[in-house]
């Protein structure tokens, strides 16, 4: 089939909507969209990059993904400019108050429209492009990440400069090295799996550095500020950590395929 100057496979497609996009089977889908053979159906494959800015309005099993992320693009727009016209004000905030949480936040909406962006595209005819989209995603994580330092840092460390502005710096070239890595050729690849593994895991891990240095700075764990504050970074840790086991383990759907 021709569209466009593209050549397409003759593959038998489970369903065809009103746009003309067709869902495959696992089966049936290029190697490059194949990573979870539980998920059996409901893929977008081989489309132009026209049909798959259509394809946003198809149901498909990534629906979800992509929605959530544009929803949680908007929601962290909105949060921004609330805090920036009346929380903020409300709470006598200075500008650097202004500049963090405009940073936090701005960190978070390119994260989100990333990820959307890849869910959306991901589909597309070709490869290079479904590739390039996978690493706007992983770096819209590590911008994420970077996001979520800034203002913990800021605040935990608002009275020692020398080391509020050392863990900055550190997180900013943490992350500033795995964008740079995400360039080589071979980031993607399967060769380099554990080293993309070690370098988020790094990127996640290095928050408990300054937590640590800041319990004791604080007085220890008897502090109520410290009992306080160390149950949110308990809570945070243990969302990412669920989160990342559901990635890892294929669960809920390894138990059940096709549901």
């Amino acid at each position: 089939m021709e569209e466009s100057g593209l050549s397409y496979p003759e593959v038998f497609s489970t369903k065809s909507d009103s746009y003309g996009i067709q869902l495959y089977g696992y089966d049936e889908i290029p190697r490059f969209l194949k990573g979870n053979p539980y998920v059996v159906g409901g893929y977008r494959a081989y489309l132009p990059t026209a049909l798959c800015l259509k394809s946003l309005c198809v149901l498909s099993n990534e629906t979800v993904n992509i929605w959530s992320h544009l929803l949680g693009f908007v929601l962290f727009f909105l949060l921004g400019v609330y805090d920036n016209l009346v929380t903020i004000p409300a709470l006598h905030g200075t500008y650097n108050d202004h500049l963090i949480y405009t940073v936090f936040l701005t960190c978070f909406q390119f994260c989100m429209l990333c990820s959307a962006g890849y869910h959306l595209l991901c589909c597309h005819v070709s490869e290079r492009v479904g590739r390039r989209w996978l690493s706007l995603d992983l770096a819209g994580i590590s911008v994420g990440v970077m996001g979520c330092y800034f203002p913990g840092v800021y605040y935990a460390y608002y009275c020692n400069l020398f080391w509020r502005d050392l863990y900055l710096l550190l997180v900013t070239v943490l992350v500033a090295v795995t964008l740079m890595m995400q360039l080589h050729p071979h980031f993607l690849t399967a060769a380099w799996s554990g080293r993309r593994l070690a370098l988020f895991s790094a990127l996640v891990a290095y928050g408990v550095c300054p937590a640590v240095h800041w319990i004791f700075i604080s007085g220890g764990w008897n502090q109520p500020m410290v009992q306080t504050f160390i149950l949110q970074i308990i809570v945070f840790y243990s969302i990412g950590t669920i989160g990342f086991l559901f990635y890892f383990t294929q669960m809920p759907e390894k138990c059940l395929p096709g549901k």
